[in-house]
């Protein structure tokens, strides 16, 4: 998602981002603050919070929000790989220990299930688009085409057919030693809807069934991540 927005801001704007990720608010300190200050608009930042622990001042200056979300069981194994292959953050001791780890909520930037109620409440804020990976996945230049309307930039077709096939997942794995550095194999992987079932047992399957159905069964953040269809 941030290589899309990314190059969607440098079409729109001509302005080039040479971060390989955007400035994460949860670690700004008095430098990156100033450069962010100094910085044109659009300012693109990015953050794991909970929306409860967003600044006040984000919702109150009406800033745009894209938020997106992964099948939890999908997530979970990509974190658990991501963790492990990730330097500077802890190793998981077992497969079965992080999958107890995660439905508590004791991983990094907490509760998966939090996270989606938290941003359930917000999908009627003009400002916050809430995307799926599925869905990018399945049409990327549709997502690419709605991104660009939520924000109010405005590519041509073939700006956002260029763009949409410079981001797929296999485009961005290939160029991610020259984009991430030695990080580029750590975050692209596999990329594929359905590696859970590689590592799920059938009971941790069917207990990660149950927590969404108790939590977030019946909103609509649970519809649009089509459990039945990704995670059953």
């Amino acid at each position: 998602m941030v290589g899309v927005l990314k190059k969607i801001i440098e079409a729109a704007t001509g302005q080039k981002n040479e971060l390989r990720i955007p400035p994460l608010i949860e670690f700004f300190g008095p430098d990156t603050l100033k450069v962010m200050d100094e910085r044109p608009s659009p300012r693109f930042m990015g953050t794991h919070f909970h929306p409860d622990n967003i600044p006040k001042s984000f919702y109150e200056k009406k800033t745009k929000m894209l938020v997106i979300f992964r099948n939890p069981k999908d997530t979970m194994v990509s974190y658990y790989h991501f963790s492990n292959n990730n330097p500077v953050l802890p190793s998981a001791q077992s497969w079965d220990a992080y999958f107890s780890q995660f439905m508590s909520g004791d991983v990094g930037w907490g509760s998966y299930f939090d996270h989606a109620i938290g941003w359930d409440k917000k999908m009627d804020d003009p400002n916050v688009m809430v995307v799926t990976y599925e869905d990018l996945k399945q049409n990327l230049t549709d997502g690419v085409r709605q991104i660009c309307s939520f924000f109010g930039f405005k590519l041509s077709e073939d700006q956002i057919q260029q763009i949409a096939g410079q981001s797929t997942f296999s485009a961005m794995k290939q160029g991610s030693a020259s984009t991430h550095g030695n990080l580029g194999n750590v975050i692209f992987r596999k990329g594929e809807v359905g590696d859970w079932k590689n590592h799920f047992t059938a009971e941790q399957s069917r207990e990660m069934d149950e927590v969404f159905s108790k939590r977030l069964a019946g909103t609509r953040l649970g519809a649009k991540l089509d459990y039945q269809q990704h995670c059953q």
